[in-house]
């Protein structure tokens, strides 16, 4: 009897153990947008890209809904992507609509598929010059385009052909794709000039030399019987550093940084799309100029995020004393005027996304030298901003004030800095569950979306430096 009762509690125990796993990591019969349940069975998955030494990394994921690496038992210790095997991850690019992300490694120059469904990655799609400033691919996966910066060259993987084609753009940085990948846009280095890239009709131009001469292109590739060409862009343009497209497909924004890159006025730049499109080939040397209008920036302008009828402008101002300042800059999409300007982080402004409680957050790199660090103010490179009222107040998190034997940072980096967390290089909008998470002076840390508080990130902290973050099971593209 005594046998039979131990064996009976036994039983429940190991019931209740597996009663209790499964209720922690239960999906909804019909899961969204019908995606599978994933080996780790974790449903909002936060992947984060770290170095271990500057040249290798590997792609984490953690349990986002809960911040912890591990499961909830605690018998498996954490979970990571299956065959990533570049290098140095320090950009994902996430598509969590379409169930996939691609890791571009700085190191290495490859760029690697993710299969959010199984968690592993299947190799390279393709090698671009390692320290590539610059990597884009759209929604779409029809090309992936790669600004060559030390090689001076624009590279075009073309996935319908199966070819890759090398176009000789002395200085090019950056290249940008339409999330239709109709319209592709490259920037070159302390240069006022914008190309775009075309793809001619099928043995339209015998040679190199040919096309060149009929359509006005900087270059066209192959030698023989070329296939894609680039092409400036007619426009008033001031160090040209990036493009936002709108949501409704019609404009691109060109974002000339101006000062802040060298040049003389910050200001955006409004082009038609159409004439832009990959299949429109020049029938002359002379391009029509598809310019809109362009519109000043006083706070200059680096990046940009539109909700519909403002686009928020991110960037910098140089001050009087030879330093700079960050501004948030609004402009009305349908008057294309500049309504306000609002003080927030310094530094080189690249992050920007919305999230819950009607909050934008901005990103940037390099805040310690800017006109805050000198005025003793908060420098840390992350700003919140709650949207919706008459005036914006945006507030810089963590809130430390410099100096303070209080107002610290919660939860400090490895080089114990109280005050300064260093560059952001990575955030993510954990979609309807009030927090972001960042890749922050190197490590993970979370923030509430409700207040800007920081949340603990004892047990999501990663060992190696962490470069980039990607909430993997977004409802949309849009959370990154």
């Amino acid at each position: 009897m005594l046998c039979g009762l131990l064996l009976a509690l036994s039983t429940l125990a190991l019931c209740s153990c597996h009663s209790a796993a499964y209720y922690y990591y239960k999906f909804p019969e019909y899961n969204y947008a019908g995606r599978p349940v994933p080996p780790s069975k974790l449903a909002q998955r936060v992947m984060i890209g770290v170095s271990y030494n500057g040249n290798s990394g590997g792609l984490q994921i953690v349990d986002a809904y809960r911040n912890i690496r591990s499961n909830v038992e605690d018998t498996i210790p954490n979970y990571s992507i299956g065959g990533y095997s570049s290098g140095y991850p320090g950009t994902i690019m996430n598509f969590p609509a379409e169930m996939r992300g691609y890791v571009y490694s700085n190191s290495d120059g490859t760029l690697t598929p993710i299969n959010y469904s199984t968690e592993t990655s299947s190799g390279s799609v393709g090698t671009f010059q390692s320290g590539s400033s610059a990597v884009a691919v759209s929604p779409t996966f029809e090309h992936y385009y790669g600004a060559e910066e030390a090689a001076g060259v624009l590279e075009v993987i073309d996935n319908l052909t199966g070819q890759g084609y090398v176009l000789n753009l002395p200085n090019v940085f950056k290249v940008i794709v339409n999330k239709g990948d109709t319209v592709a846009l490259a920037m070159v280095r302390n240069s006022n000039v914008l190309y775009r890239v075309f793809k001619l009709n099928q043995n339209q131009y015998p040679t190199q030399q040919a096309a060149i001469a009929a359509t006005g292109s900087a270059d066209c590739e192959p030698a023989l019987l070329p296939v894609y060409c680039a092409v400036s862009v007619p426009g008033t343009y001031d160090e040209p550093t990036n493009v936002y497209y709108s949501l409704d497909g019609t404009t691109a924004y060109v974002l000339n940084c101006g000062p802040e890159c060298g040049g003389t006025t910050a200001s955006v730049t409004l082009l038609q799309q159409g004439p832009l499109n990959q299949n429109v080939i020049p029938s002359s040397p002379v391009q029509p100029n598809p310019q809109i209008a362009n519109v000043p920036v006083p706070g200059g302008v680096t990046d940009a995020l539109s909700d519909g009828t403002t686009l928020y402008l991110a960037g910098q101002q140089l001050q009087p004393d030879g330093l700079f300042a960050g501004f948030l800059s609004t402009m009305n999409q349908a008057t294309n005027t500049i309504t306000g300007k609002y003080s927030i982080s310094d530094g080189n402004h690249s992050k920007m996304l919305f999230a819950d409680n009607n909050t934008l957050w901005i990103g940037s790199q390099f805040c310690a030298t800017g006109e805050r660090a000198k005025l003793g103010q908060n420098y840390n490179c992350l700003t919140m901003v709650v949207l919706g009222g008459a005036t914006l107040s945006p507030r810089i998190v963590p809130n430390v004030t410099p100096g303070s034997p209080t107002a610290v940072v919660p939860y400090p980096n490895q080089n114990d800095n109280q005050y300064y967390y260093g560059s952001l290089t990575g955030i993510c909008w954990v979609q309807n569950f009030n927090k972001v998470y960042t890749a922050y002076g190197g490590q993970v840390h979370i923030f509430s979306t409700v207040d800007g508080s920081e949340i603990d990130n004892e047990y999501v902290t990663v060992q190696g430096t962490a470069l980039d973050v990607a909430y993997m099971d977004a409802l949309s593209d849009d959370a990154n």
